[in-house]
């Protein structure tokens, strides 16, 4: 069994690991450090979040800086202002002992005045998230021209939130670097590029396989309705007492609405959106790690770099259309050796959807059926009972009261008492769930499956919606769009195809790119058919009575710097 002391870690790192009760590293650790510590070569790590990574290239870079040096020498690159204050906040538990090195957090969201003081007075670490860095380095109040070794951290989730150009510029601007270091828990293509342009035979490291989930994560799945999702979520809340946990929407209307109405029916709550200010982002982070917030709902933009200990449960109110995020939404839970569970809310049409999730992150998901009414009580009422048996009644203050509870309760049997306790804290929940109807779909027998279809549905009209349309690929000109039985599609029939000038040289992939223009005009998603994305362009299937709205609030806004266009794509 490998230890710290058997990597080559200094006597001073190794006293201040000791002290945090680090005695055996993980194994992206094991396998990093020691490749780390050589200071000249470029390493790949791949490995999931919650895995120690902070710790794999912190370590080495405190031990190669010269803390006598009083200009930055290193430099770590990180997506949010979250997991840069993160990992800030470990170095410095790991320099506890080397007094001389100093660590600067760079972010957006704080004075830039301050950031620049703190830079000045000598640092050898900087920790940056790209665009504040990038304005540090455009008025000339950083300089990068000695840095020896840069460290890209959680470089997928910096490429998906659009980050690429940022992150090439910045490597430009470290002409003198010895090694680069890129941590990522997947290892999309444009990583693949990145590295290949800027990276000298890098030494690969992975832990596990590319893009697999979590051992230690139990994935769950839950069918109902699209009219039941939120009763579901309701139901899956009540029925796990302890959760601690982040509930992850689409959009920013829906984290809001959701969040909205479990704060009025009395559940502790908040949303994380990109609507909130700095400071209202941090008082929500703030009460969620202190756990004054049970549940934290959040869009995967909004929780890009979050890292909290012991969330017990991710719940995907809908699942992501990327399976990358679906890998990083449930690692959220499960990190550092401890267990979690990943619950997904699905229609019967998705059930296809989490077959393909299960092949690629090579974990098997679980099926299991929305809770009744009775099973959620039963479940409080069991919770309840060991609430009770597990209070602290060593206080000698409550002595004093017991012979004045023995006197009032004197003509009540232990049974009453017990009842009239269970009611004041059960009333709600059985009202509630008395007459709780059944929420799961169960499969009709094949010859009413048979006569729904010929009927065309419930109303006989059939499914008014249009079938996913798939490109017809060929030489010479394009062809139009045909649905599943042939039909050429041009807009018409109810959907209209919307032209706009973003694409995935934008940093876009179809996920991010499908919140973006939901966000912009607030819309749901049942709104979209197909999305076609270019390097250069889109073109964007809506709902022809949704058309106008989307291009009001798109059309003519800036992205980067640059006029967004959106306009019917028939239209002259």
């Amino acid at each position: 069994m490998t230890t710290f002391e058997a990597l080559g870690l200094e006597e001073k790192l190794m006293k201040a690991i000791t002290e945090l009760d680090f005695v055996i590293p993980t194994p992206i650790q094991e396998k990093a450090i020691p490749v780390l510590l050589s200071g000249t070569k470029d390493l790949i790590g791949l490995a999931q979040t919650g895995t120690g990574k902070t710790a794999a290239f912190g370590l080495p870079l405190l031990q190669l800086v010269d803390e006598s040096k009083k200009h930055p020498q290193a430099l770590i690159v990180c997506p949010t202002r979250e997991l840069c204050l993160q990992i800030v906040k470990d170095i410095e538990h790991f320099k506890k002992y080397k007094k001389a090195m100093n660590v600067v957090a760079v972010y957006g969201g704080a004075s830039i005045g301050m950031q620049i003081r703190d830079i000045k007075r000598g640092v050898q670490i900087v920790v940056a998230t790209p665009g504040r860095l990038i304005d540090l380095i455009e008025r000339k109040a950083i300089n990068l021209g000695e840095i020896q070794y840069v460290v890209l951290d959680e470089a997928d989730e910096m490429l998906n939130m659009g980050f690429q150009d940022d992150i090439e510029f910045i490597l430009q601007n470290t002409p003198k670097k010895e090694s680069t270091w890129l941590f990522s828990a997947t290892m999309p293509p444009e990583i693949r590029k990145v590295s290949r342009k800027y990276m000298k035979e890098p030494v690969e490291v992975t832990v596990g396989q590319m893009n697999t989930g979590n051992v230690n994560i139990d994935h769950q799945y839950f069918v109902v309705s699209s009219q039941h999702r939120y009763e579901a979520l309701k139901r899956l809340i009540d029925f796990n007492p302890g959760i601690y946990g982040i509930i992850f929407t689409r959009t920013k209307i829906d984290a809001q609405q959701i969040a909205e109405k479990l704060t009025r029916e009395g559940y502790d709550i908040d949303a994380l959106h990109g609507d909130l200010t700095q400071q209202q982002r941090d008082s929500v982070m703030g009460q969620f790690r202190e756990r004054t917030l049970q549940l934290l709902i959040a869009t995967d933009v909004a929780a890009r770099g979050i890292d909290v200990k012991d969330i017990t449960h991710v719940i995907n109110y809908e699942l992501p259309d990327d399976i990358e995020v679906y890998t990083h939404r449930s690692g959220r839970t499960g990190r550092a050796g401890k267990t979690g569970i990943c619950m997904s809310i699905v229609h019967s049409r998705e059930v296809g959807r989490i077959k393909q999730i299960e092949r690629i992150v090579k974990s098997q998901f679980h099926k299991f059926e929305i809770p009744s009414g009775k099973d959620v009580c039963r479940k409080q009422f069991f919770a309840f009972m060991d609430k009770i048996i597990s209070a602290d009644v060593s206080n000698e203050e409550y002595e004093t009261y017991v012979p004045m509870l023995q006197e009032k309760f004197a003509d009540m049997s232990k049974e009453e008492i017990l009842k009239r306790v269970a009611a004041m804290e059960f009333d709600r929940f059985l009202k509630y769930y008395e007459n709780a109807e059944d929420l799961n779909i169960r499969e009709r027998s094949r010859s009413t499956f048979d006569k729904f279809s010929k009927e065309g549905g419930r109303d006989g009209r059939g499914d008014r919606r249009r079938e996913r349309m798939v490109p017809e690929h060929g030489g010479g000109e394009r062809k139009p769009f045909r649905d599943t039985q042939g039909r050429d599609f041009k807009g018409g029939g109810g959907y209209t195809k919307l032209f706009v000038n973003l694409g995935t040289k934008d940093g876009f992939y179809k996920a991010s790119f499908l919140q973006f223009i939901l966000d912009m005009s607030e819309l749901r998603k049942e709104v979209l058919g197909k999305i076609d994305m270019r390097e250069l362009n889109s073109w964007v299937e809506v709902e022809s009575k949704a058309a106008t709205q989307m291009i009001r609030a798109i059309d003519g806004k800036k992205f980067k710097g640059r006029s967004i266009r959106m306009n019917d794509a028939n239209s002259r």
